[in-house]
This record gives structure tokens, sequence and C-alpha cells, in this order.
């Protein structure tokens, strides 16, 4: 029996983590539809059409399939003239092209600027899309 607990547990484990991530809502301060980011990577604006995408390996690409940024596996963001612009930290910090604090992706998905003020939600999304996103505006919205 508790074999059968385990091998249970352990299976659900499995798929879960190798389900895709399903396509999230952004909302912005007033809690109206922002964005959405699909789980290709696929970015919508406000008006639901087409504003980019975010590929696997971090490249950012705009509503015209050009080379926005990059997104690099330690949280670091930068350009198309692949200028460093910021940094998200493993735990929700946003760090600007200065290094300053910019705000944070709290893990429930809440997005708040330098001052702690609520400026969006991106529940389920991960923290670097969300900044990709909110702090860095590689997407018209």
């Amino acid at each position: 029996m508790i074999m059968k607990k385990l091998f249970f547990l352990l299976s659900l484990l499995l798929v879960t983590a190798v389900m895709p991530v399903s396509a999230q809502d952004l909302r912005n301060s007033h809690n109206s539809y922002a964005g959405r980011i699909e789980s290709d990577g696929t970015v919508r604006n406000s008006y639901n059409s087409y504003a980019g995408k975010i590929e696997r390996d971090g490249t950012i690409r705009d509503s015209y399939s050009s080379y926005a940024g990059k997104i690099e596996s330690d949280g670091t963001i930068r350009d198309k003239y692949n200028s460093y612009i910021g940094k998200v930290e493993s735990d929700g910090t946003v760090r600007d092209k200065y290094n300053s604090y910019a705000g944070r992706i709290e893990n429930d998905g809440s997005v708040r600027d330098s001052h702690n003020s609520y400026i969006g939600s991106a529940r389920g999304v991960k923290k670097q899309w969300a900044a990709a996103f909110f702090f860095f505006h590689f997407f018209a919205r």
C-alpha cells in the first residue's frame, strides 16, 4: 500500500514537472486586462494583438519578430544592442541598468514598483518574463 502511494506521488510530481505552463493574463494596477503571455512565450497586448515573443532560450522578439533583447539564465536582461538594462534576481527583485532597485515580482505574481506600489499582476508567469513586460517595456501595450 505504501509503495502504491509513493508511486502515485512520484508519478504526479513527474507529470506536473513536465506539463507546459498555460497562458496567463497580465493585469494592470486597476486589475484591467493588460496583455497575455501564452505557454509558448507569445506575448499579446491589451488589444489581444501579437506584441512579440519570448523564446525558450530567452531571446525576446518584437511584434515584427525582430531581435529585441535577451533574458539570460542568471536573470540578466539585455537590449537589442546587447547592453545590460537590468536584472531579475532569484527572489523577484528587479534591478535597472544602474543596479538600482526598480521593483519586485512577488511569488503570488503581484508586481510592485520601486515605491512598493502595486502596478499589476502576472500570476503564473515566470518572473523574468513579467519583468520584460512590466519593467523593461519590450512589448507595446
